[in-house]
């Protein structure tokens, strides 16, 4: 029996981050894996929280993730980490985006950008740093910076025996196919 495994995606309206949760989906149920997805959507279109929440395995009874029951957080701004760090379990992984979004309070001046996110994380998770921003920028389209966090999750969560590119071909529009198979393999090498 394979246990179920939980994924916990987290970012900011407009990243991608549940386009990456329905490839991730589609994907897992190829492979034959029962599973469930969540997502929230919060105030997305005004810059707001988005999380989506994976789980799978040979029985999943539900889509929703405890705090300190995720596997692995993936979190494609990293304040967001910081946010959802609750709901990783104290030995699982964090692939985490170093890249800033200031939130409304920052970005009027009423508060600062959290300084220390990148150490705090690493002093107490395992955790993969990804320039995913840059990574995306050199391929071509800093916008496939979601699809680079998904090949690096796919490569930390040892799911390589999926055919993702076929998944993607599925789940993408055609014209912008060829830029995402590039980030993804980025982000398997990264």
């Amino acid at each position: 029996m394979k246990a179920v495994k939980s994924i916990l995606l987290v970012g900011v309206g407009g990243q991608g981050t549940i386009l990456v949760s329905k490839v991730l989906t589609a994907g897992l149920m190829r492979a034959g894996y029962d599973v469930k997805m969540s997502e929230v959507h919060g105030m997305a279109q005004r810059g707001g929280s988005v999380t989506t929440q994976v789980r799978y395995g040979d029985k999943v009874y539900s889509p929703l993730i405890g705090k300190g029951m995720a596997d692995i957080l993936v979190a494609f701004e990293k304040m967001e980490a910081l946010r959802w760090i609750e709901y990783l379990k104290p030995d699982g992984i964090v692939v985490v985006n170093n890249y800033e979004i200031p939130s409304l309070p920052i970005a009027i001046g009423k508060e600062e950008y959290p300084q220390g996110i990148m150490e705090a994380l690493k002093s107490n998770f395992k955790t993969i740093e990804i320039d995913a921003a840059k990574e995306a920028s050199e391929i071509g389209n800093i916008k496939t910076q979601n699809i680079v966090l998904l090949g690096a999750l796919v490569k930390a969560f040892q799911l390589t025996e999926i055919d993702w590119i076929e998944v993607m071909k599925e789940n993408i529009p055609a014209k912008m196919i060829d830029i995402n198979i590039k980030a993804f393999n980025r982000g398997m090498e990264l």
